[in-house]
């Protein structure tokens, strides 16, 4: 037995059933019964959706009341809908057409008459007829009124006996047509689970008493059955642009995705669309909505069958053809009841079927009698309509009624569409040649039967709708071939793997009779093909992708079951159907973002769906399952589309935290976006809040959302690829539209979790993880190639080091050319770029590119750190001294290329600018957040101003150097600095308590989401043990100036701009956190301005912020290349002076104003304020306690 599985679990692509189904079967109609029934048979695994409930026998309605909650009218012209979305019957009224369909477990088999009748071979040899049809046509015209147990009709009955008499009489040469019902009529099988028909003629609202042969009770067996699962749209599954996939989802690689709404979808590999007519072409019509490619005929070729109906009220003929209710069975025989709703039918030679039928007692009379109709002959046809029905309603003595449906052979060229604005399905009916001969057979048969004929007031009343995907040898003709598989528009005459039609929409003309049978035959011969098909795939995908013993059992167990029961079908199969209606706790957010991406407005419309049985955990970090859920919507973003990008996969998480950074909450979002065009894209956002100034960026962090919108896949030669950044912004009036809203049962718990989620980021300031714990023997150290450390005596009489790496150089010496060596200057203390940890540091990536690789260790790295300096020091003794080093070891001709980060690369100005360095050994420079000029941040600057650093020189006294790893021997001077630094605020907090002193001192220096945990465990636990503070004095005195001054706070080298002859390459990064970009554009300008005989550039690199451009994972992609590239191209032009054309720049010309910088952002106004007054609270309090200590 098949278990029950729970509908909203699995639409989350979660529990047992993760992996999907085989096949999805959408509609449960003549074509999609068929389809789930032969694919069952086979053993294939099968989804069977349908958008309407089951219905039992005791639930159609048996009177006028009960019709009202089950039927649903829709009017495409005045713009309103009545009745509910699942009802059994429902109309369509557009313009100058009416058509009716049936929604329910069971389709259109329902509430028709079950009639019978084979194709008629003009239908068969029309031109549009598919010629593949017709080599097994009669063999599976045959399975399928076998299937569906059609039986000729026992008893001639009152209105088939008038109609016997009178049509061949009135209607131009007319004859009796054989037909079959699906009405079992056997009062020996009764017992079972059918029932014998009662002959009460409600057929047309639902059999009360279960003697119709329904798809449901013949073809439904052995699948899995989703009722109320209305299907929107279809998608190709790809896991390219997925964040998350199910392992074992990602092992079937399933094709399909079948989406139920926005959010929720079944996984699958074949979907076969039998929706009728008019839902299959609104699948296919919203899927190409979103990249779908099928053919340009969608929606053309539709045919009402040349359908027509009218009512024949007020006659004197033995008619007998309403209705019967339970009470009067007793009373009337079984012979003068009214019978089956069709029990006779007669076709004229000019083209149309004629069949008088009965009006179940549910249905409201009037609508008969001059709401949708007109009467003939003319006259008081409605007031007699109102008498006639009193009489009725009082037991009174009423004329006679019977219904006529006419079917005839229209011009199969109406037209349905999907309405862009509404998104709602529109049609067009087919010309029907033949109506004005149909409607004179009607006043034919009234005149001699007598009453009163009310006619349709639409040009086209159907029950039989046909085509709008017609079958076709070739794309231009049709949407499907002849087996229903949808064709593919991009790489035609191919079809889409795995994507069938199998219902009356494949049919593409007039069938001229009722074409139930028509439809299950096309059935039947589809399902043929389509087993083949699946169970090849099948076969494939078991054998070549589970691999596991478990997973192999699974595919052997289900092959073998497929080989036996393959061979001789079943009717009856021993797998029972689940009928999943209920769904758990979930609620649903709407949520409206507009804002910029790469400078063009863009709206996003969101529905989010948290539900608590999402048990699937972030990427990084863990959050309630409420806080998280699945997106859908839409994006608009014309700049790129004109028309709007469809979310067919998204995914959002309000609490997700960072390892890296346990402090800071992220709220992120990743949509995959389908446009009509095919194309793909990815829009990813973050909202960030970090505890910086308690709550004072809350509102802007919660509701801004940084974004990245990029072209996913491989997209044709002609489309440009793209890749851009911006932000979008919830209002507050759309914030308070989100929130009433909310809709579903867990709204307070909801809001709730996230007031919560929030109180601890802003206000608590509560770590939800750190980074792993890393132990010696767990961390990786990756070896480097052998190196030299020089020992180097300075002027100043300190030893200072430098490691040396050599590289290939003999091989260049023999062609008489050498590259020149690369010196590098750390920043201040820290390691950037000797990574043990890191497989693609800056050295590596220089040996790998065959540069000679020197690495300063000046007096302040912590290797021998010295207790008293300056920055000038480093500039005046250490950097000349390591360059006269590798003058002698290499010749007193080589020049050296310097790449300097943050104070460092003040110390080389210093250096060059002061004259300690000749320009001439200088091959380029290179600096990374660094330059002559210094401007860092509005609250570093705070800081640097404040008088912190005074203070705490007075406090250390004539020790200088503080132990900075945590279990460290320390002094109560050092204690307290120490304090004060953790106490201090800064934008990202870290669990790590060297890294939160650390950025007290200095701010945070890194984005911790940029490095690596091991990169990050090293730089805290193994690479600084001390921190020299000597040279924090001078270093306030440049801050504070905005550009390098000597220890006294005196220009000295800006106004020697003739000593910077040399190339240049400036690199900040474009997320500031300590130094602006603002410092490399006013060098660049600097240089352009002073030495425009040499080559100069600056780059600002997105995504970074002060020291992780050298020490990030991402550093050696986006940040060396820059470096590697400057380098280069020096070294190819070493016989000629490298340089752009010389340009002579005027003072006037060049304005060295902050707004200049286009990457240059500062944050000010009240949020300053606030940082002023918490820094000078902790000032008070730092001088109190020094006091206390002093």
């Amino acid at each position: 037995m098949e278990r029950e599985t729970d509908a909203r679990q699995e639409m989350f692509g979660h529990g047992d059933e993760a992996a999907g189904y085989d096949a999805v079967v959408i509609g449960s109609g003549y074509g999609g019964s068929v389809a789930a029934c032969r694919m069952s048979m086979a053993g294939i695994k099968v989804c069977l959706m349908e958008k309407g409930r089951k219905w039992e026998a005791r639930d159609f309605p048996t009177n006028s009341v009960n019709i009202l909650s089950a039927v649903k009218i829709e009017s495409w012209k005045w713009g309103f809908s009545f009745g509910p979305k699942d009802a059994l019957i429902q109309v369509y009224n557009q313009d100058d057409s009416l058509a009716a369909v049936a929604c329910g477990l069971g389709g259109g088999s329902l509430v028709n008459a079950g009639v019978m009748a084979s194709t008629p071979v003009r239908a068969r040899r029309n031109k549009n007829w598919p010629k593949d049809w017709e080599k097994n046509w009669e063999v599976c015209e045959a399975a399928a009124s076998t299937m569906l147990r059609a039986q000729s009709v026992p008893v001639e009955f009152p209105n088939a006996k008038v109609m016997r008499e009178v049509a061949q009489e009135e209607i131009e040469e007319c004859s009796p047509s054989s037909m079959k019902l699906s009405i079992n009529f056997d009062k020996e099988d009764s017992a079972g689970s059918m029932a014998s028909c009662l002959a009460c003629g409600n057929c047309l609202s639902g059999c009360p008493y279960n003697a119709k042969n329904s798809t449901d009770k013949n073809y439904l067996a052995g699948c899995t059955i989703k009722t109320e699962c209305q299907v929107q749209y279809v998608v190709r599954n790809s896991d390219e642009g997925c964040e998350e996939t199910d392992s074992f989802d990602k092992k079937l690689k399933r094709r399909w995705r079948v989406y139920s709404n926005d959010v929720d979808y079944v996984l699958c590999d074949f979907i076969v669309i039998s929706a009728g007519v008019l839902g299959t072409t609104e699948i296919l019509f919203q899927s190409v909505r979103r990249g779908l490619h099928v053919s340009e005929k969608l929606g053309f070729g539709f045919s009402c069958n040349g359908n027509s109906c009218a009512y024949l009220a007020g006659s004197s003929a033995p008619l007998a053809a309403f209705g019967l209710d339970r009470n009067q069975f007793s009373n009337i025989p079984f012979q003068d009841r009214p019978g089956p709703a069709i029990s006779t039918s007669y076709t004229s030679s000019l083209g149309f079927t004629i069949q008088s039928a009965v009006l179940p007692t549910s249905f409201p009379y009037l609508l008969f009698k001059g709401i949708h109709t007109y009467g003939w002959p003319n006259g008081f046809w409605f007031l007699h309509g109102l008498i006639d029905k009193l009489n009725h309603m009082f037991g009174l003595k009423s004329g006679q009624a019977v219904v006529f449906n006419v079917m005839g052979y229209d011009d199969s060229n109406g037209k349905i569409t999907l309405e862009k604005e509404t998104e709602k399905i529109c049609f067009v009916p087919p010309r029907d040649p033949i109506l004005p001969r149909k409607i004179q057979a009607l006043q034919k048969l009234t005149k001699r039967i007598g009453g009163i004929l009310f006619m349709s007031r639409h040009r086209s009343t159907s029950v039989h709708l046909l085509g709008g995907c017609n079958a076709a040898s070739d794309p231009s003709n049709g949407v499907c071939d002849p087996n229903g598989q949808v064709f593919n528009s991009e790489c035609s005459p191919t079809v889409h793997q795995g994507l069938y039609v199998c219902d009356a929409s494949l049919i593409p003309c007039s069938i001229g009779i009722n074409p139930c049978l028509t439809i299950a035959t096309v059935a039947e011969h589809v399902s043929r093909n389509l087993v083949q098909d699946v169970l090849k795939h099948k076969n494939y995908t078991c054998s070549a992708q589970l691999k596991t013993k478990k997973e192999q059992h699974y595919v052997d167990k289900q092959c073998t079951s497929t080989s036996d029961e393959a061979v001789v079908p079943k009717a009856e199969m021993g797998v029972s159907r689940s009928l999943e209606t209920n769904q758990r706790s979930h609620l649903l957010i709407k949520e409206t973002m507009r804002g910029y991406i790469g400078g063009m407005p863009c709206t996003a419309h969101l529905i989010m769906k948290m539900n608590s049985s999402y048990h699937q955990s972030s990427t990084i970090g863990e959050s309630d399952p409420l806080l998280r859920g699945k997106v859908g919507g839409y994006v608009i973003f014309k700049a790129v589309e004109k028309d709007k990008l469809y979310i067919v996969d998204g995914k959002v998480n309000m609490c997700q935290v960072d390892n890296r950074t346990p402090y800071t909450q992220y709220m992120h979002y990743h949509l995959v976006l389908a446009s009509a065009s095919g194309s793909r894209y990815i829009l990813e956002g973050k909202k960030i809040m970090n505890p910086y100034l308690l709550f004072s960026y809350a509102w802007s962090e919660s509701t801004t959302l940084h974004v990245t919108f990029r072209t996913l896949g491989q997209q044709s030669s002609k489309e440009q690829k793209i890749d851009l950044e911006g932000e979008l912004s919830l209002s507050f009036l759309d914030l308070l539209r989100s929130l009433i809203g909310l809709k579903g049962n867990m709204k307070g718990l909801f809001i709730c979790l996230l007031l919560r989620s929030l109180l601890r980021t802003y206000i608590l300031q509560t770590p939800r993880g750190s980074h792993p714990g890393f132990s010696p023997s767990d961390l990786r150290e990756r070896p480097y190639p052998p190196s030299t450390l020089h020992k180097i005596k300075t002027e100043d009489g300190a030893i200072i080091t430098c490691r040396q790496w050599k590289c290939k150089q003999d091989l260049w010496k023999n062609e008489g050319y050498s590259q020149n060596p690369v010196l590098l200057i750390n920043g201040y203390s820290t390691e950037s770029y000797w990574l043990p940890t890191e497989p693609n540091d800056l050295i590596r990536t220089l040996l790998e590119n065959d540069q000679e690789t020197w690495l300063l260790q000046p007096r302040m790295h912590p290797s021998h750190p010295s207790n008293k300096f300056t920055i000038e020091d480093i500039g005046k003794f250490d950097i000349p001294a390591a360059i006269k080093k590798i003058g002698e070891l290499n010749g007193a001709s080589v020049k050296v290329h310097v790449v300097a980060h943050c104070v460092g690369g003040l110390a080389v100005h210093i250096a060059l600018m002061g004259g300690h360095v000749s320009a001439t050994n200088i091959a380029s420079l290179c600096c990374t957040n660094s330059s002559m000029f210094f401007k860092i941040t509005t609250s570093s600057l705070v800081k640097m101003k404040l008088p912190l650093i005074p203070m705490s020189m007075r406090i250390l006294g004539k020790e200088r150097i503080l132990p900075m790893f945590r279990n460290s021997e320390s002094s109560s001077a050092h204690r307290l600095l120490k304090l004060i630094a953790r106490l201090m605020p800064r934008y990202e907090r870290c669990a790590y308590d060297e890294c939160e002193v650390f950025s007290g001192i200095f701010g945070n220096t890194f984005w911790h989401d940029n490095v690596s945990s091991s990169m990050h465990h090293w730089l805290n636990k193994l690479s600084l043990p001390k921190l020299p503070m000597s040279a924090f004095p001078h270093l306030r005195k440049i801050c504070t100036t905005g550009y390098i001054v000597d220890p006294d706070g005196k220009n000295q080298y800006l106004i020697h701009p003739e000593r910077m002859a040399t190339h240049t390459l400036y690199l900040s990064g474009g997320r500031s956190l300590l130094v602006t970009p603002q410092a490399s554009f006013l060098a660049n300008q600097y240089m352009k301005l002073h030495q425009p005989g040499f080559r100069h550039s600056r780059v600002v690199v997105d995504g970074f912020g002060h020291s992780d451009l050298l020490i990030g994972e991402e550093s050696f992609k986006k940040v060396f290349p820059h470096i590697i590239s400057h380098i280069k191209t020096i070294e190819e032009g070493r016989n000629g002076v490298v340089c752009t054309k010389e340009r002579k720049y005027k003072r006037e010309s060049l304005s060295w104003a902050w707004d200049n910088d286009p990457c240059e952002a500062s944050k000010c106004g009240l949020v300053c304020w606030i940082y002023y007054l918490k820094l000078f609270m902790l000032l008070m309090l730092f001088l109190k306690i020094a006091s206390l200590l002093l």
